[in-house]
């Protein structure tokens, strides 16, 4: 299952009040290892060790649809909230039909690093990486 209805906050996390977040899983999104561990060490720079890792698909970039991430306290109405290596991820639904299968991981270098989506939706992408087409 994908994303269904979530019947309980998961451990340690407040749900917004009359809460429609539904439960997903990994088919949704998964983080790697890497990725998870350095989205729970900003979250505990922020202060926010329960908090969540917003993923979101907007309009721009070279190729027309790019990326955004946030870290936020809790899932927002209708997210679809994924626990993935550990870490709460929550997509809204319109971006959920962009970033289905996808993987988040997280690089190391001193040029081409940061987090890196590997989108098997994505048609193209543009040569920074930052941007795709589905």
């Amino acid at each position: 299952m994908i994303a269904g209805t979530a019947a309980a906050p998961a451990p340690g996390t407040t749900p917004p009040a009359a809460s429609t977040v539904r439960r997903g899983d990994e088919r949704l999104i998964r983080l790697t290892v890497p990725a998870a561990e350095k989205v729970r060490s900003l979250l505990g720079k922020q202060g926010r060790p329960t908090g969540v890792l917003r993923v979101a698909v907007i309009g721009g970039g070279c190729s027309g649809l790019q990326y955004k991430m946030d870290l936020q306290d809790r899932p927002q109405n209708r997210d679809i909230l994924v626990e993935s290596a550990g870490v709460q991820v929550v997509v809204d639904p319109k971006s959920a039909l962009y970033v289905t299968g996808s993987e988040l991981d997280y690089v190391e270098a001193l040029q081409g690093g940061g987090f890196k989506v590997k989108n098997p939706n994505a048609a193209t992408s543009c040569s920074c990486g930052e941007s795709f087409s589905a």
